[in-house]
């Protein structure tokens, strides 16, 4: 058996032993033959500034750019649209930033927690984990689930999981387990999936090497989570990703002309991020300063000119509770200096020369640190928690609190949905394909069942029964091959998508338990922040209709 730090990756492994599906897609369907593959729209780059008040605007956008809505949103009754920053503006690049994350935990977890040095050899797969997974902290467990919480695939460490031990495990209680906190771990940011990894490969470590690791998976997932907050504690990962921004964050030349799109609007535009002023300045100008001849940020405040309110060191979800205590100090940019409000209002000093005067070139964007969601009403005279909308990544951090408590409209940041949803086009016939596999099963199981009725209630002499028993078996047989080529097939399909875990917003043929999230409380969803400024300011986003199953087979959907 390997070690489990030398776990494989996808670019070490080859035929039915990899771990990830590849980019490139044949596109092959059931019977073999290829796909033809057609595409939408024009293809809108992150990397192109065409925007739709551009005069190149307005074209049909690409399936992989577009905004899907879960509830009716018309942007006209928006006064104020808000973002996320990290994962949502600066999007992170996997193979890099979570990659240094990985390794500043696992250094702080031999460094600072005791764990075998042996660990510092491992290496991390970026590619492997996904999002929506659940961590039994106690079983050591990686899952995931359907909508209806029920486990469809599972992982103990990088072993999977057999189906009677599934059951035996998650489907034999009397009462349902809700997978939640304390015994489970979400996953459910970008951010979460090397901490992830690593818990998988010490429970590997742990089972293969008796003795060298003491605690038991619920105290090492502890343990991996405390690693991680001493890496953000000391500013590890931020002061890499600060000295060289354009190795961890992809750059993406559509922000400033979507932000400029929305403020000519009339809309108020804010930021509310939980990182502290002195990253978010540094990533900001990042993002959407300008350039020096040799493709470098030239570090000024003038990005803060897109923006109405800038709000750092929010700490939510707690930012979203109005009886949230916490102070709200201005920010002075030049400085850093803190300087007490009264609900956003400076207060007078005692000593005025203390006060620095805000140097930012736009001094209608006021910067803050901490405060509440009612701070945050106020400084932009929001009438209605409906007249806002926040773009954000993460489902509990920025999404269920600003909708469920606040009733905030909501746009959540997906960038895996890109690859999926082409993917799905891709795969469209041979998705047909697989449900009139399963069909024709289910006819002949009525058949089977039908047949077996007959011969146990009814009558039949020696002769007839015979035939009758001969043709059971026949029926029996086609069942059986007919449902081996749908099981492959549905394998081959869920592989196209991920070698492990399959389509992210799909557990067999139910949502998954991420995409029941999305669905609830998501108003839109779309791959990239700047899809945003491919549509009209004052677009009405509409849903499409919902169908039930009985509504499926009558409008042959």
């Amino acid at each position: 058996m390997e070690p489990v730090g030398s776990h494989k990756t996808i670019s070490e492994e080859s035929g039915n032993d990899q771990l990830h599906a590849s980019d490139k897609i044949d596109g092959m369907g059931i019977d073999g033959k290829t796909l033809q593959v057609e595409k939408t729209g024009c293809s809108y780059s992150g990397q192109d500034s065409c925007i739709w008040s551009s005069p190149e605007g307005g074209r049909k956008i690409d399936i992989g750019k577009q905004i899907f809505c879960n509830r009716s949103l018309n942007m006209k009754n928006v006064v104020a649209i808000g973002f996320d920053m990290d994962y949502t503006l600066a999007q992170y690049k996997s193979e890099t930033f979570e990659s240094l994350a990985y390794k500043g935990t696992l250094n702080k977890l031999v460094h600072d927690l005791g764990y075998p040095k042996e660990l510092l050899q491992w290496s991390f797969d970026w590619k492997y984990m996904v999002r929506g997974l659940v961590l039994d902290k106690k079983r050591g467990n990686t899952l995931k689930m359907d909508r209806h919480k029920y486990v469809k695939v599972a992982y103990h460490g990088f072993r999977e999981i057999s189906k009677e031990e599934k059951v035996a495990a998650y489907g034999s209680t009397l009462i349902r387990d809700a997978f939640d906190e304390p015994e489970y771990a979400l996953i459910d940011t970008l951010f979460s999936l090397a901490e992830a990894y690593l818990f998988a490969q010490l429970v590997d470590f742990k089972d293969n090497n008796l003795g060298k690791i003491s605690a038991d998976y619920f105290q090492m997932y502890k343990d991996v989570r405390a690693a991680v907050d001493l890496c953000h504690r000391d500013g590890t990962l931020k002061k890499m990703v600060a000295k060289d921004p354009n190795r961890y964050i992809n750059k993406d030349t559509s922000i400033v002309p979507m932000l400029k799109m929305l403020k000519e609007s009339g809309r108020a535009v804010f930021l509310v991020t939980n990182s502290l002023w002195d990253y978010t300045n540094i990533v900001m100008n990042f993002l959407c300063g300008p350039r020096t001849l040799d493709g470098c940020s030239a570090s000024n405040l003038d990005w803060l000119q897109y923006f109405d309110v800038v709000i750092t060191g929010s700490a939510k979800p707690r930012f979203f509770h109005d009886e949230n205590r916490a102070n709200l100090f201005e920010v002075d940019p030049e400085s850093g200096m803190l300087l007490n409000t009264d609900n956003g209002t400076p207060m007078p000093q005692v000593d005025t020369s203390l006060r620095l005067p805000l140097m930012s070139p736009n001094k209608s964007c006021k910067v803050f640190q901490g405060g509440n969601v009612g701070h945050l009403h106020k400084l932009l005279s929001i009438e209605s928690s409906s007249q806002v909308l926040y773009v954000g990544d993460h489902i509990y951090g920025d999404i269920l609190r600003s909708k469920k408590v606040l009733g905030w409209r909501t746009m959540l940041v997906i960038p895996e949905l890109e690859r999926e949803v082409e993917l799905l086009w891709e795969l469209r016939d041979t998705r047909k394909q697989l449900q009139l596999l399963r069909n024709e099963c289910d006819h002949i199981e009525d058949k089977i069942h039908h047949l077996k009725w007959f011969l146990r209630f009814d009558g039949v002499n020696v002769e007839n029964e015979e035939d009758l028993l001969a043709e059971l078996d026949k029926l029996q047989s086609q069942r059986e091959q007919l449902r081996l080529s749908h099981q492959q097939a549905q394998l081959q399909c869920h592989q196209k998508f991920h070698k492990v875990w399959g389509q992210l917003m799909k557990t067999g043929y139910q949502n998954s338990r991420f995409a029941h999230q999305v669905e609830r409380f998501a108003c839109l969803y779309t791959s990239q922040v700047t899809n945003l400024s491919l549509y009209s300011p004052d677009k009405y986003y509409r849903p499409s209709e919902d169908f039930m199953p009985h509504e499926l087979d009558i409008f042959a959907i």
